[in-house]
């Protein structure tokens, strides 16, 4: 539970940048330089910055308490049969189906028609399930002790994390897809697309014969990048905390192309948990449509408005919200790593957003800072009191002077991240 003075920080927290006291144009800045945290910080405690927790949607939501919410009596949702009619998959609503397909086409960020759907405990789930199924699959046309699966570096350091402490019989972590030297035999290549940690969108690298590709398409939202067309591949995964921010719901879900490869991840959610939690199911069937309705029909209000002018027309648009939040971010630490001079950010190109209709550039869910001073990046935020994520953890050739950072937390918290970077003095 969030406590009250958080609640006030939301609401009443402003940016305030500490002016640097010396010089801000050099750029061969050491440790040495550098001051741990000015006098006039207002917080000494540590700022997690390390997960992605979408607290940034607190206020959006608050505001729609009571247009949003779902009522669940006691004697709900008892039994475990979601769907009796669907005896193969049993534990997902059809609402929560329609649900999806509906935000899908409104966004226009993924093909729903003719593929499966299928809901998860999140997408952490859904990406076990999926290498399970497609590793099976393989396994059944081919003497290969293990399926090697591969990613891009930098990837998602729980991509690693999660496969190996799987300890498969017949998949195995491999590392840098851009490093995979087997010639021949099948493999799967994670593709995570706009990427974590640094936001690059991202294609397939090996693109041999004998491979299959998982999109993770957890940030192919408008409010993280333009929506260029909608992705179209054989297994694509999403989850509601990177689109909604329900963290807490637990809820995501894959679209899937072939028929084999969705009853093989049905039987394996069916194997882990008996499927997906209903109450979840619900609320994420309320959110979606919610914003569905709000895209699909404000153009389209009754030029004859009645008395009472539904809540949903008088909101801000949920993409443009998460868009307009991310933006100023990334605009304010730009404006802080420039004047420091000791942190290099990734660059992004502008795109013509479909959905939108808009030139937009992209705002990643995080940063994926350098650390210029030539000391461990980790340390170097530590040394502000800033929790941050190293960059040895999204890949084996990853130098530490890398890091990832959130920006998708509260305001109280990014507005202190960025009063204590700029608060770095510079000692000539």
């Amino acid at each position: 539970m969030v406590s009250q003075p958080e609640l006030q920080n939301l609401h009443e927290a402003k940016i305030k940048i500490v002016s640097s006291n010396g010089d801000n144009n050099g750029t061969n800045r050491t440790n040495d330089h550098i001051s741990n945290l000015n006098s006039n910080s207002t917080n000494g405690d540590v700022i997690n910055l390390d997960h992605g927790d979408p607290k940034m949607f607190y206020p959006y939501w608050k505001q729609l308490d009571n247009e949003c919410s779902v009522t669940i009596k006691a004697s709900d949702l008892i039994s475990y049969l979601a769907n009796p009619n669907e005896p193969d998959f049993f534990f997902q609503m059809p609402e929560f189906n329609d649900a999806v397909r509906r935000i899908h086409r409104v966004v226009g960020n993924a093909v729903t028609d003719g593929r499966y759907i299928i809901g998860g405990t999140g997408s952490s789930q859904l990406f076990i399930a999926a290498l399970r199924a497609l590793a099976s699959t393989m396994k059944e046309t081919t003497s290969s002790k293990h399926v090697p699966v591969v990613c891009v570096e930098p990837f998602y350091s729980a991509y690693k994390e999660a496969v190996e402490q799987e300890r498969s019989e017949i998949y195995k972590w491999k590392g840098d897809a851009n490093r995979f030297e087997e010639q021949s035999g099948p493999y799967i290549e994670v593709v995570t697309s706009p990427n974590n940690p640094d936001g690059v969108c991202r294609k397939p690298v090996v693109k041999r014969e004998g491979g299959m590709v998982l999109y993770d398409l957890a940030y192919y939202w408008p409010h993280y990048t333009p929506i260029i067309s909608p992705a179209d591949y054989d297994v694509m995964l999403f989850t509601l905390s990177k689109a909604t921010g329900h963290a807490g719901s637990r809820v995501g879900w894959a679209i899937v192309k072939d028929q084999e490869i969705a009853k093989k991840m049905k039987q394996q959610i069916l194997g882990m948990s008996i499927g997906s939690c209903q109450e979840g199911q619900l609320r994420a069937t309320k959110i979606l449509h919610f914003i569905a309705d709000k895209y699909k029909h404000a153009a389209h209000y009754m030029v004859e408005k009645p008395l009472k002018v539904p809540k949903l027309f008088e909101v801000e648009g949920l993409f443009e919200f998460g868009q307009r939040i991310l933006a100023r971010r990334w605009e304010q630490l730009r404006t802080v790593v420039q004047r420091i001079g000791v942190i290099r950010l990734p660059e992004f190109s502008p795109g013509i957003c479909s959905f939108s209709g808009k030139l937009t550039y992209p705002t990643p869910a995080f940063a994926w800072l350098e650390c210029q001073t030539g000391e461990d990046a980790e340390q170097f935020m530590r040394n502000l009191k800033i929790q941050a994520r190293n960059g040895s953890r999204f890949g084996n050739n990853i130098p530490g002077r890398y890091m990832r950072l959130s920006m998708m937390g509260d305001d109280h918290n990014f507005n202190l991240f960025l009063e204590r970077l700029s608060s770095l003095s510079i000692m000539e």
